[in-house]
């Protein structure tokens, strides 16, 4: 039954929108846990904590969403990508867990045992960062295939490019960290923050270009998808556009500015995640495996399809009136309860 309504495309356009929220809304939230080692004052590290306390749990529902449209649309691609990268999952499952359990434990400890819980705080997010950007690695690496279901070792996700994607998305995370906390807090944390927020900018310049080489020098199909013509002038735009938000965030760090720098994270984000998607298009289970193949049957399509368009806007509601009615600076010694 083809209405001539391309139903794997749009739920891919789906899962694609609920990675990007899950990475931008969730990417802040774990860059606080990051910064963790780099304040030691504990006014300031509450403060911080304080400054997502509202909203991180809530955050967390565009994984949820993005991995259950993966198994409702695409269960080739959820059966392949979870046999491959079991281990990295269970790993950032286990960092989320002990990085919520702290988060709510730290606030009710005394002070002899607050120190426990910030440094439960600052593992889980690290583990879960670096657990994710394995993940991402291994996922542009592509997977072994054979007749549907994944026939490679549990281990083929520890790579010298997966370990470089963690350490690169704890660099992105913390950039995205330290300029939420410049729009959210003021005064010593705030300059603290303009300070970091540099070399971080710098660092994951750095990292997106070292990506975008070692990707088309391994995989030449990557590499003919970027630089043949046309498409080497039609994606021109990102790489430069790349190079741009990162100068323009260096630049506003410097100045007065509170929400600009955010901004331009988000930006950067953004368009690190469109040449990732322009990379692999329009394949689901890369190398070879497209949205089309790997597509559940158009009946179960469509079922799903009208539940996910009547919940999204629910959770983008939500989502929305949660950051309006919590905006505003948090100030040292206030939180929200």
């Amino acid at each position: 039954m083809d209405m001539g309504i391309d139903l794997p495309l749009i739920w891919a356009g789906i899962i694609g929108f609920g990675l990007m929220m899950y990475v931008i809304m969730d990417g802040f939230d774990l860059g606080i846990g990051i910064l963790f080692p780099f304040v030691q004052d504990p006014g300031d590290r509450d403060t911080m904590v304080n400054t997502v306390a509202p909203v991180w749990d809530g955050n967390e529902t565009w994984l949820v969403l993005g991995g259950a449209g993966l198994l409702a649309a695409f269960p080739i691609a959820y059966s392949v990508i979870l046999s491959a990268a079991y281990l990295p999952i269970i790993a950032m499952l286990m960092g989320l867990i002990c990085r919520g359990v702290a988060f709510e434990f730290r606030f009710k400890a005394d002070e002899a045992h607050k120190p426990i819980w910030d440094r439960a705080f600052t593992g889980g997010s690290y583990v879960a960062t670096f657990s994710q950007g394995v993940i991402l690695g291994s996922f542009i690496n592509g997977f072994s295939v054979t007749n549907g279901a994944y026939s490679g070792s549990p281990l083929d996700w520890l790579t010298p490019f997966g370990i470089f994607s963690g350490f690169g998305l704890i660099i992105a995370y913390a950039l995205l960290g330290t300029t939420w906390l410049i729009l959210k807090t003021e005064s010593d944390l705030q300059t603290r923050m303009r300070s970091l927020a540099r070399p971080i900018a710098f660092a994951l310049l750095a990292t997106i270009a070292v990506v975008s080489l070692w990707t088309p020098l391994a995989h030449p199909e990557i590499s003919s998808r970027w630089f043949s013509f046309p498409n080497i002038v039609f994606f021109s735009p990102v790489p430069i556009l790349v190079v741009l938000s990162t100068f323009a965030i260096l630049w506003a760090v410097g100045r007065d500015t509170h929400a600009l720098p955010f901004v331009l994270a988000l930006i950067l984000i953004f368009l690190g995640y469109t040449g990732l998607a322009i990379s692999l298009w329009p394949n689901i289970v890369p190398p070879s495996i497209s949205i089309w193949e790997a597509a559940s049957p158009p009946q179960s399509l469509g079922f799903t399809l009208v539940g996910a368009l009547f919940i999204i806007p629910f959770i983008l509601i939500y989502t929305a009136w949660a950051y309006h009615v919590f905006r505003g600076k948090v100030k040292a010694g206030e939180g929200y309860h």
